[in-house]
């Protein structure tokens, strides 16, 4: 059966690069490499030029006409490491901020839980107010109870 079934093979058949195709490819290149270094080496007057040039080259299509001043496309500056400097506040990023905020919040809502003065700690001392005087009237008709046990048990 042929390659890809009963239809048959579609693709094209695989072609293999000459060595000598290689080599010849590659002197070109090593050639391109090396004219660079030379002219990259032989003058500061030229490099800012051409420094320009490649600037412009870079630019296509209406960015060349325009300038545009987007606060987005602020290239990062690398910083060496002796312009750092390492005792400056760091900022935050956003998530970090939230983090901290969220913590703070939960701290003084969990302050003011157990002074008493949150919404959900006035509804818990009133519920707790309320187990204790069922617990209280129960204990009351237990001994109730008992004394009338007793009572009883005296009168036989």
């Amino acid at each position: 059966m042929p390659r890809g079934g009963k239809k048959g093979h579609k693709g094209r058949g695989k072609q293999f690069s000459n060595p000598e195709e290689i080599d010849r490819q590659m002197k070109a290149q090593r050639e391109l490499e090396a004219n660079d270094g030379v002219a990259k080496e032989s003058g500061s007057e030229e490099e800012s030029s051409s420094e320009e040039e490649s600037e412009h080259k870079k630019r296509s299509g209406v960015e060349g006409l325009i300038e545009i001043e987007n606060p987005n496309r602020i290239s990062q500056k690398s910083k060496k490491v002796t312009e750092v400097d390492v005792e400056a506040p760091r900022e935050l990023s956003r998530r970090e901020r939230e983090e901290i905020e969220k913590q703070k919040s939960k701290e003084r809502y969990m302050k003011l839980h157990l002074e008493g003065k949150t919404d959900q700690a006035k509804a818990d001392l009133a519920r707790l107010a309320i187990i204790k005087k069922q617990r209280e009237e129960a204990a009351r008709k237990r001994d109730e109870l008992r004394k009338d046990a007793e009572d009883t048990k005296a009168k036989r």
